[in-house]
C-alpha cells in the first residue's frame, strides 16, 4: 500500500528550491581544518544534493535558484545538466551575490565540522518575482529547504512557492536543514520554521531542528507530540532523525516506523542526511510503504557518510539495492530495523 499519493501524469517529481552551493572537502583526513592543505570541489547545498539524488535514482527534478554570475554559477548549472536536473528556473544574479562556500573539517570519522560562507549569499537573492506558478504546477511535489527562509527576499519566495503548491494541489515537502549562518535569532527561526510547517504535507528534520521549530508551540519535545501537532495543521507524515540512533516517520494514520542505521565504517558524519532524503522520497514516489521507504533511506545515508562527496557520491538504485543485501547477509536480515 502506498505511503502517500502524489499527483499522476507530472513533468517533474519533485520542484526544490533552495540553497545551491560549493562544497570543499579535504583530501587531509583526520586533521583539523586548519591544517588541511588540499580540497577537492563538489556541487553542494542540502537541496541541491536531494535534487543529484533523486535525479540518480531515475526521477526528474526540477529547481529553483539563484546563482553567482561567474565560474562557479557555471560549474554548479553544468553539473546539474548533466545530471540531468532542469535548470530552466535557475538564473545568475546581476548584482554581485556569490555562491555560498563551504570548507568541511574530516577530524575523525566521528568529528567533522563545517565553516561556510555565506555573506551575500546568491541563493538568498531568490526572490517572489522568479517563482512561476506555471512551473509549480509540473511537479508532482514542491520541496523547500528551510535555509531558504533565513532572509528575504528569499523567504518570501520559498513562501510564495508553498502558497502556490497549496493553490494547485501540489504536495509540500519541508526539509527542515537547520544553518546557524544568516540568522538572527531563534525567535525568528521559529517564526519561519513554523510558517513553513503548517502548510507542509511532509515534515523532515532532526529532534534539534523540530525544537527550534516548535519554540513558541508550547510542545513538551517528544517526537510524538512533534508529529500529533502537524498532523493537526496540515502533514501527513513526519519523520525525526536522531544521527546515529535511526530515526522514526509518524504517519497520521497513528502509525510509526523505526529504522537504525546500517553498520557501516564511517570517512565523515555528514552528507548522510541528503542521501536519506533523496531516497526515502525515491520510495515514495514509487509507491513503497514507509518501511522499506526508511530502509532504503537509511541504507543511502550510510553509503553517504562512508564516501567523499555527498553529490558527486550520490547512489543509483542497484547500488543501494546492492549495499542492502550485503549488509543483510552478514548481519542479518533486520539489521537496520528498530
Amino acid at each position: 500500500m502506498s505511503a502517500f499519493d502524489f499527483p499522476k501524469n507530472k513533468k517533474y517529481d519533485v520542484i526544490l528550491l533552495g540553497r545551491v552551493a560549493v562544497d570543499f572537502n579535504p583530501v587531509d583526513y583526520n586533521c583539523p581544518l586548519n591544517e588541511s592543505t588540499t580540497f577537492k570541489r563538489y556541487l553542494g547545498g542540502s537541496p541541491a544534493n536531494i535534487a543529484v539524488g533523486l535525479s540518480r535514482f531515475g526521477r526528474k527534478a526540477g529547481f529553483f535558484a539563484k546563482v553567482s554570475d561567474d565560474q562557479f554559477g557555471t560549474f554548479v548549472t553544468d553539473f546539474f545538466k548533466n545530471e540531468g536536473v532542469d535548470c530552466s528556473r535557475i538564473t545568475k544574479c546581476k548584482n554581485g551575490e556569490k555562491i555560498g562556500l563551504t570548507f568541511t573539517e574530516i577530524k575523525s570519522p566521528t568529528e567533522s565540522s563545517i565553516v561556510m560562507y555565506r555573506n551575500v549569499a546568491a541563493d538568498l537573492a531568490l526572490s517572489p518575482g522568479d517563482i512561476d506558478e506555471q512551473y509549480i504546477t509540473e511537479g508532482a511535489s514542491l520541496l523547500i529547504s528551510g535555509t531558504a527562509l533565513a532572509e528575504s527576499p528569499s523567504r518570501e519566495a520559498a513562501l510564495k512557492a508553498m502558497r502556490l503548491a497549496e493553490k494547485n494541489g501540489v504536495p509540500v515537502i519541508f526539509v527542515i536543514d537547520y544553518r546557524a549562518y544568516n540568522w538572527k535569532s531563534q525567535d525568528e527561526i521559529a517564526v519561519y520554521y513554523s510558517l513553513a510547517a503548517e502548510h507542509a504535507d511532509i515534515i523532515i528534520g532532526s529532534r534539534e531542528e523540530y525544537d527550534l521549530t516548535e519554540r513558541f508551540c508550547g510542545l513538551d519535545g517528544s517526537d510524538r507530540s512533534s508529529a500529533a501537532y502537524w498532523f493537526s495543521k496540515k502533514a501527513k507524515i513526519c519523520i525525526v532523525t536522531h544521527g546515529k540512533e535511526g530515526s522514526t516517520a509518524y504517519t497520521d494514520d497513528g502509525r510509526d516506523y523505526s529504522i537504525k542505521p546500517f553498520p557501516v565504517k564511517l570517512l565523515k558524519s555528514f552528507g548522510g542526511g541528503d542521501g536519506y532524503t533523496s531516497a526515502f522520497l525515491f520510495g515514495l514516489l514509487s509507491g513503497w510503504d514507509v518501511d522499506r521507504c526508511l530502509e532504503f533511506g537509511s541504507a543511502s545515508a550510510a553509503m553517504l557518510v562512508a564516501s567523499h562527496a555527498c553529490s558527486q557520491d550520490m547512489p543509483n538504485v542497484k547500488q543501494v539495492e546492492d549495499f542492502i543485501r550485503a549488509e543483510k547477509e552478514e548481519y542479518g536480515e533486520m539489521v537496520a530495523r528498530a
